[in-house]
């Protein structure tokens, strides 16, 4: 047809791999695996790129797969999907659910879970490339695929940097990625600007004194220490930071003790922070150090806790003209009905923005609906969105595979050919 635009001449082919893809999909999701120990799905990532003719090269950063396709003068376009999967029991219920369990990095078995929807980011990338790759009389340009191991620990994309990546592969002029949410399937967020929070990760261990526990007097309790600082922390977030910003401080873990009847050494906090604003984050971090060495004082440590940050999480940030871009080609392909601009930042956090920090390239990430539309208008009308719809991360989180994995298969490919018309 002559009318058609070139995304339209690219997915008339996606009718044709589309039952391939679901298979993808289903098989990945029924064999997750844990960040930097992706090798199976390394594997099924380099072939899908092989068999569409790219230049494979693998074992980036550890277990992670870039392929290249150069189709004549043009600009270079960079797709992402990360690859890891998360320390979570499955509880979908569904026939392709996974059973995996895997050694963690601590030396403990636990069972393994696509529960962040990494394996509908892998599947949408075989897809894209595959299309852009038989239709090469659409377009010219470069294109280059990375499929990113370690997204959830925050070590897959400086693994790759650390790598050469900036060095082994052409630079793009535009790094491209998305992620499925607990939205509507097939609807599309984005956001120009701030896009998702930074993230700190720390582990604090309290020391105390050991001691039976019929004689507290004889002890420093890190149990009660911790609690108390627990308490504290609370007060950063509601006392310490305006009411115009925002900022997160949860305590995921408080370990100490093996017995009611012993009074450990020592206990240990786990700590997430989630900011919007480099000064918010400071004046965050800061204020976790400053109460919890005064609480260990206050309550007669016999040495000052010791503080380790344990991942890091930069702020993921569209450029703005970029992004403009991607918008517009996106509504073209769907409509204004199923693209939406999102009012404030998501407070997830991602490592994709180093890929574009790094290279000093514009990058763009935006948002996929996986809940069944009904189901999820259902609760929203409802009132009951928190309640009812699973969110990343949660046991029983899956998007639904129609229209996810076509909506984000027709996205990408979409969005890379506005960046290989330059």
């Amino acid at each position: 047809m002559s009318d058609s635009t070139p995304a339209d001449r690219v997915l008339d082919g996606l009718g044709a791999i589309r039952s391939g893809l679901e298979a993808l999909y289903r098989d990945v999701h029924a064999h997750p695996e844990l960040s930097m120990q992706e090798h199976r799905t390394a594997e099924l990532a380099a072939a899908e790129l092989r068999r569409a003719g790219y230049e494979v090269t693998t074992a980036v950063g550890g277990t992670g797969v870039v392929g290249v396709l150069r189709n004549g003068d043009g600009p270079t376009v960079m797709l992402r999907a990360d690859m890891d999967a998360l320390p979570v029991e499955e509880a979908t219920g569904l026939p392709y659910a996974s059973t995996v369990t895997a050694t963690d990095a601590g030396g403990a078995e636990v069972p393994v879970m696509h529960a962040c929807g990494h394996d509908m980011h892998v599947t949408w990338l075989a897809g894209a490339t595959t299309l852009l790759a038989q239709a090469r009389d659409v377009w010219q340009g470069t294109l280059l695929a990375v499929f990113q191991p370690a997204e959830e620990t925050a070590q897959g994309a400086r693994a790759m940097i650390d790598d050469g990546l900036f060095d082994r592969f052409p630079k793009p002029h535009v790094i491209l990625g998305q992620h499925v949410m607990p939205g509507p399937a097939g609807e599309i967020s984005y956001r120009p600007g701030t896009t998702q929070a930074a993230a700190d990760s720390l582990e604090v261990r309290l020391f105390g004194r050991g001691a039976h526990g019929s004689m507290p007097e004889s002890s420093v309790d890190p149990v009660v220490m911790a609690a108390a600082t627990v308490l504290r922390l609370q007060t950063i977030v509601s006392r310490e930071v305006a009411a115009t910003q925002a900022a997160v401080v949860t305590v995921g873990a408080l370990q100490a003790g093996t017995k009611d009847n012993v009074i450990p050494d020592d206990a240990l906090l786990k700590i997430n922070v989630r900011s919007f604003d480099e000064g918010v984050r400071l004046r965050v971090l800061d204020a976790i150090t400053r109460i919890v060495t005064a609480e260990a004082a206050a309550s007669g440590a016999p040495k000052p806790p010791r503080i380790t940050t344990t991942e890091h999480y930069p702020l993921t940030t569209n450029d703005p003209a970029a992004t403009t871009r991607v918008a517009t080609a996106l509504r073209r392909r769907f409509g204004d009905d199923r693209v939406h601009e999102l009012a404030a930042p998501v407070s997830a956090s991602e490592d994709f923005g180093s890929f574009g920090t790094g290279w000093e390239v514009p990058s763009v990430f935006w948002y996929v609906g996986g809940t069944d539309p009904e189901r999820y208008r259902r609760a929203e009308q409802a009132g009951r969105v928190a309640d009812d719809i699973p969110t990343n991360h949660n046991p029983a989180f899956a998007p639904v595979i129609d229209p996810t994995l076509q909506t984000g298969v027709e996205a990408m490919t979409t969005a890379a050919l506005d960046g290989l018309a330059g």
